[in-house]
């Protein structure tokens, strides 16, 4: 006597499956959501977006440079940040890119560390991978710590705190130069600023090559041109950003 299949059968579906192979479809299935390939996808999505809004971020901090000249076009610029409907719909799913960026790599270095519970008797790190790729998650930290700060500082302010006008707009450029140059601590400020700025640069300078390389761009010709633009703009967009508030500090 043979023993029966059982299976599962959904309404309105004209035919049914055994229990044992949706139970295997259903297991796919969640390995590979929760797979350290689909972690590395969105991790890499999220990274390359974070990048462009970078540079759309120094766009604007730039006029910083200009001094009295710049106040009203800075402040304008701050306003349309906040205010205009796509901007801030897009801002949202930057927020949302942050925090998932930062969840999703802890995530992934933990797995990582499961895969390998115990190190090799011997190995050589150094040999193998760059500093900057062995501490991203340390990197990622020093940045995440570095935005909370930032926004509370800069955005929540601008967003919901209550700021002197200036030309019909809210001044955000005297709560900048007063943070950098005429503040108590301002010499401290800037000195975190530009260390988040290293730490930026250093997560970028494996980061940025490696998230085209985890969405399968990996080629002899172009991999080597995409890594030199991924160091170029591991340097050049922190740097730029660092020298806004040392600029401020000594010549304002």
């Amino acid at each position: 006597m043979t023993q029966s299949t059982p299976y599962f059968c959904a309404a309105n579906i004209q035919y049914c499956l055994p229990t044992k192979k949706l139970n295997i479809i259903m297991a796919t299935k969640s390995a590979i959501l929760g797979s350290s390939l689909a972690k590395k996808y969105w991790m890499a999505l999220t990274g390359l977006f974070l990048s462009v809004f970078l540079v759309v971020h120094l766009a604007g901090n730039l006029v910083l440079l200009m001094g009295e000249a710049g106040r009203d076009n800075f402040n304008a610029y701050a306003e349309f940040m906040t205010t205009f409907p796509v901007i801030k719909i897009t801002s949202y799913l930057l927020y949302a890119s942050i925090l998932f960026h930062a969840i999703d790599g802890f995530l992934l270095t933990i797995q990582n560390r499961k895969a390998r519970p115990v190190k090799y008797h011997y190995e050589k790190p150094s040999a193998n991978s760059g500093w900057a790729s062995r501490n991203m998650a340390f990197l990622g930290t020093i940045v995440l710590l570095f935005i909370v700060g930032h926004m509370a500082t800069f955005w929540w302010r601008m967003k919901f705190g209550e700021l002197p006008m200036a030309n019909g707009y809210k001044d955000l450029y005297t709560v900048v130069e007063t943070y950098f140059t005429t503040a108590s601590t301002a010499w401290l400020h800037v000195l975190i600023y530009v260390v988040a700025m290293i730490a930026i640069g250093f997560h970028l300078w494996h980061g940025f090559q490696s998230a085209f390389q985890s969405l399968g761009v990996n080629h002899p010709k172009y991999t080597p041109v995409i890594k030199k633009v991924g160091q170029i703009f591991a340097v050049a967009i922190p740097a730029l950003f660092a020298i806004i508030p040392v600029y401020m500090f000594l010549f304002f």
